[in-house]
């Protein structure tokens, strides 16, 4: 039975100058308002004179999501917004040796990779419950993480360690506010075709590549019926067993605490 993906009014998506983030920006369906985050304002513009239409507001920010400046800029543009569908998919990380890597790259790799979804679930999501509530509606949070956040990956080690960080924080969220109106999925691909692996010093694409197009359609399908979507030829199978038991696991702690913080609630 095929489920359509769940509808957002206004969406919030960071990385949407290329790749993952670039196609999710496009496969949202045309009535969903965009608000659009990267570092290439050129190409910002140019995706939103592409996208708007009559009737569709269609926003753009440039801002390097490694600077404080960059964050409360673009928490400040989302929330006047109104986003109910956040999409956190901005990242980077060097290839290669880690002690022969820059301490300034590293650095970037968690201020991007780990510091800003941190801060933008953090400052976006009470906002986004409010007008859930008010609105009778769910909203909607993807964190874009990797099937590299599974296990260390040699060369690939800050890159790995961050998005182990992305998955954990994004699969206890969904534990945590399972209650609330709202959907989290971590989005775990394998290798996607995109700028990353250019960027990262590595040359061509990384072998097996999937579509950035066939992530960004399974993505808006499974939030709101999974928490966490694994997807490559082989290893999306093979990773959905564990990725289901973190799942089960998170919940099972999350109720526990809820029936122990309960009853010492009730004990005073």
């Amino acid at each position: 039975m095929t489920h359509a993906p769940r509808t957002y009014r206004r969406a919030l998506v960071t990385g949407a100058t290329s790749g993952i983030g670039n196609a999710l920006a496009r496969a949202l369906p045309a009535d969903t308002e965009l608000l659009l985050t990267g570092r290439d304002a050129a190409v910002l513009r140019a995706l939103a004179e592409e996208l708007s239409r009559p009737g569709r507001r269609v926003d753009t920010l440039p801002a390097d999501l490694a600077t404080e400046a960059g964050l409360d800029a673009l928490c400040a543009a989302a929330e006047a917004f109104g986003i109910d569908l956040l999409v956190c998919n901005a990242g980077q990380g060097p290839f290669g040796n880690f002690l022969d890597a820059e301490e300034a790259a590293l650095r970037a790799t968690v201020s991007v990779n780990v510091m800003a979804p941190l801060v933008l679930l953090r400052r976006l999501l009470p906002g986004m419950l409010d007008r859930a509530r008010a609105e009778g509606r769910r909203a909607g949070a993807i964190v874009t993480a990797s099937e590299a956040g599974f296990f260390p990956v040699p060369s690939l080690a800050a890159y790995a360690a961050s998005k182990a960080f992305d998955l954990s924080l994004t699969e206890a969220l969904a534990a945590e506010l399972s209650r609330e109106p709202i959907d989290l999925l971590a989005l775990c691909p394998t290798a996607t075709h995109s700028r990353f692996a250019e960027r990262s010093g590595y040359g061509g694409d990384l072998p097996g590549a999937q579509q950035p197009g066939d992530v960004a359609r399974a993505a808006l399908r499974a939030l709101g019926r999974q928490r966490t979507l694994t997807l490559g030829p082989l290893s999306g199978s093979v990773l959905a067993v564990p990725a289901l038991a973190r799942a089960g696991l998170a919940q099972a702690i999350a109720t526990l605490v809820r029936f122990r913080t309960g009853r010492a609630a009730g004990g005073r």
